[in-house]
């Protein structure tokens, strides 16, 4: 019996793959995802979201990917562990989680591997960037090029997540075909791409010339990677419904051409 199934002849829906992240409470180690990554996966994108618990490590992955008919990275308030780059940790006061790391780099490499859409969001689109060879400003704040584009933490969501700054997009991309010239962001994160991965090619600038987006052009499937959080409300914006819409059409072509594979393998 194959992993996805019709159900009553009609198909089922795409399956996404999320990794979750560890959050320690009352002295219990938790895993979690956000019900804002989340959502517009199911009301967007029209998937299913299927959760990875990444305390266990990353021996199972394949069997995961072979529900899967994408993977999608979110944010997350945990740095990525700056060994993985080649760097020593320059924010130690700063939370990691190598556990996710090691699961959402394998992730990445088995999503390209079977040409599943992968979709990288902050912390994602900054693993994207490290599973290909690149690296990372630690703390984009402290560099005097850039602009500091953390949130303030003693303001409300509604105003961390609220517009910060304009990004142009690459012209001649897909994204600038999909987004237009220019776009306003939120802005809540302290590091940033700085050396662009093997094959890694930026879709969009902040003002400043930080990299906001990114995409691996040579790969068949759909690659995106944006540094800013177009999951936090998004059925209100239009830019991000674009985004999850389109992300959603690569997975269903992708789990139509899985289907097409198995009955071809079964005729």
């Amino acid at each position: 019996m194959p992993l996805k199934q019709e159900v009553s002849g009609r198909k089922n829906k795409p399956v996404i793959l999320m990794s979750m992240g560890q959050q320690d409470r009352n002295g219990h180690p938790y895993q979690v995802m956000t019900h804002k990554y989340m959502q517009p996966v199911v009301e967007i994108s029209d998937c299913i979201p299927l959760l990875v618990p990444t305390c266990f490590g990353a021996e199972d992955i394949e069997q995961y990917l072979d529900m899967a008919d994408g993977v999608y990275l979110s944010g997350a308030a945990s740095n990525i562990d700056p060994t993985l780059y080649g760097q020593e940790n320059l924010t130690p006061e700063k939370k990691q989680d190598q556990a996710r790391d090691l699961v959402d780099l394998a992730l990445i490499k088995g999503a390209v591997a079977r040409g599943l859409p992968l979709l990288g969001i902050c912390r994602g689109m900054q693993e994207m960037n490290i599973a290909f060879g690149g690296d990372l400003y630690q703390k984009v704040y402290a560099e005097e090029h850039l602009d500091d584009h953390r949130e303030d933490p003693e303001t409300p969501p509604e105003v961390q997540y609220g517009e910060s700054h304009s990004i142009s997009m690459v012209k001649g991309t897909w994204l600038h075909k999909l987004l237009g010239d220019t776009i306003s962001v939120n802005s809540l994160h302290g590091q940033g791409v700085n050396n662009l991965g093997e094959g890694v090619e930026p879709l969009a600038h902040a003002e400043d010339g930080l990299v906001e987006a990114i995409h691996v052009p040579a790969l068949p499937q759909f690659t995106l990677g944006v540094q800013w959080h177009p999951e936090w409300k998004a059925m209100e914006n239009p830019d991000s419904i674009k985004i999850f819409k389109a992300f959603g059409e690569a997975c269903r072509r992708r789990a139509g051409n899985d289907q097409d594979l198995r009955i071809d393998k079964a005729s």
